[in-house]
């Protein structure tokens, strides 16, 4: 099993260290700073854009973010970078950009977005960036078509299930992708404890990764259940281990 202990050193700011869309916003290249310099891993999500790029964007709508009609995955790259966040200077970041940016100075996490039948490609596209990057980072997804890539399409960087749910249904989906060597899991705080995180934890020894946190509540229940934070809307202190 990959050695992970970096994954779960520190805590793990949610799509960085923004503020909650005041003036810093999420996914951004100031929120990716904010983090590293703070001490913090970052996680990130990226999109696939028309040509192929891997763009750092949560939603699939561009409305929410930047104002404007439209989905992520219909621009170029070049159409999404030319984009603000949040009517402030800071513009759609690739992650390439990213990465420049961040520089190995902390661990990343990148969420795969998945866009079923229009995101072929976007796993290739995301362990292309990482080739060679001088830094720790992992990759995870809640799509399990994505998942199933992984170990093909971006060998030798760990991936992850993103995931929630307390049902019947949804443990065992979760329990069918142990078939596809998983390195760790993220869970929904809110759905903890339940059989599979148990599982992965005290029988396979992988690490678990909670989100999201954003309060000192969330972050006891998640310290009970699995091994860090992914957090926003608060600091909780690095806490390096």
């Amino acid at each position: 099993m990959m050695q992970l202990n970096w994954l779960t050193k520190r805590p793990i700011a949610h799509r960085g260290l923004h503020d909650l869309n005041d003036k810093r916003w999420e996914n951004t290249l100031a929120a990716f700073d904010a983090a590293a310099k703070a001490g913090f891993s970052i996680e990130c999500d990226v999109h696939l854009s028309a040509d192929g790029v891997a763009i750092v964007f949560h939603d699939e709508d561009l409305k929410r973010l930047t104002g404007k009609e439209g989905q992520i995955d219909q621009l170029t790259a070049a159409g999404a970078t030319a984009l603000h966040v949040g009517g402030t200077e800071d513009r759609v970041p690739t992650l390439r950009e990213a990465l420049a940016l961040i520089n190995g100075r902390v661990p990343v996490i990148i969420e795969l977005k998945g866009i079923a039948g229009r995101d072929d490609g976007l796993v290739a596209a995301v362990a292309n960036e990482l080739k060679g990057y001088d830094g720790h980072a992992a990759i995870m997804s809640f799509d399990h078509h994505l998942v199933r890539r992984f170990p093909v399409e971006a060998p030798g960087i760990p991936g992850g299930l993103t995931a929630e749910g307390v049902k019947n249904s949804d443990i065992e989906a979760h329990f069918s992708m142990l078939a596809h060597e998983l390195a760790f899991v993220s869970y929904n705080v809110h759905h903890l404890p339940n059989p599979f995180v148990t599982f992965v934890r005290e029988r396979l020894n992988m690490p678990v990764i909670t989100w999201t946190v954003r309060d000192q509540t969330a972050r006891t229940q998640s310290d009970l259940f699995a091994d860090q934070i992914t957090f926003e809307g608060f600091n909780p202190g690095a806490m390096l281990a």
